[in-house]
């Protein structure tokens, strides 16, 4: 397995690779969901790729930047088990540089949900996908479905921009009680984790509803919300939205997403459910 830290560094991996390419960007701190794209990267892909990179672009003023997990030396581990060819690793100066050219989030989906509560959150991650995209040269690019809109807008940056790349919706992994996986489920605390569980508890009831026939989206989001306002301690949003990420009143089976974010303790959260 070869560490690459800088673009030529990198490139002379790269260059070595003939065959199929799967790429998993992450941030770090790898758990059981990242695990799950590079295998089935593996599966998929003769050769596969994964940066390692915590994005400064992405964050806002007063998120979590600084203290965001980092465990190269277990993420390296788990990569090398995993049968990862190449894991790229820049610097924030290798990726980034003064007074260079911005791609910017749609002024709509990329300004609803997640882009209200993180306005520039989405012109941050599409910068840098790009970057990786041009810098890894991907046959597929894998991507978990937690981060709906965000896999959504990539989608739509593929398609606008004329990218030669497949991307990859992966199923959401949980822990075994429910909880979505991810990195930030470290800063919970043990009464947080029991209390962060009505997220994927509310997700259910909105599945259980649908299943009884009740597609009417304000009556699924009134009972999601009886759930999780005993529980966070602040709720961001519920919203039922198309696979276009348009709001709509009835849940159309087989096109829609049940999304929720909420803060318990410090801690923000996001989880859907994809129907």
């Amino acid at each position: 397995m070869v560490v690459a830290r800088d673009y030529e560094e990198f490139k002379k991996a790269r260059e070595k690779l003939d065959g199929s390419v799967g790429f998993v960007p992450t941030m770090g701190a790898l758990h059981d969901g990242h695990i799950s794209l590079i295998k089935r990267a593996r599966r998929e892909n003769d050769f596969v790729i994964v940066s390692i990179f915590v994005n400064p672009t992405q964050f806002l003023e007063g998120e979590d930047l600084d203290k965001y997990p980092r465990k190269e030396e277990a993420d390296l581990k788990i990569c090398e088990l995993a049968g990862v060819d190449i894991v790229f690793m820049p610097t924030i100066n290798s990726i980034y540089h003064q007074d260079e050219l911005k791609i910017l989030a749609p002024k709509i989906r990329g300004y609803i949900l997640e882009g209200a509560k993180r306005p520039g959150h989405f012109d941050g991650v599409l910068q840098v996908v790009l970057k990786l995209f041009n810098i890894t040269k991907p046959t597929n690019a894998y991507f978990g479905k937690k981060d709906a809109q965000q896999l959504a807008l990539i989608s739509s940056m593929v398609k606008d921009y004329f990218l030669d790349i497949n991307i990859v919706p992966c199923e959401i992994v949980r822990d075994k009680d429910g909880l979505a996986l991810s990195s930030r489920n470290v800063y919970l605390s043990d009464e947080e984790r029991v209390r962060a569980l009505s997220l994927s508890r509310a997700l259910k009831k909105g599945a259980e509803l649908l299943s009884k026939g009740i597609l009417d989206s304000e009556i699924i989001k009134k009972e999601m919300e009886e759930i999780l306002k005993k529980n966070v301690d602040r709720l961001d949003y519920i919203a039922i939205v198309n696979r276009e990420f348009k709001e709509i009143d009835k849940v159309e089976i087989g096109n829609s997403i049940i999304l929720v974010a909420a803060f318990v303790g410090n801690t923000r959260l996001i989880d859907n459910i994809w129907v």
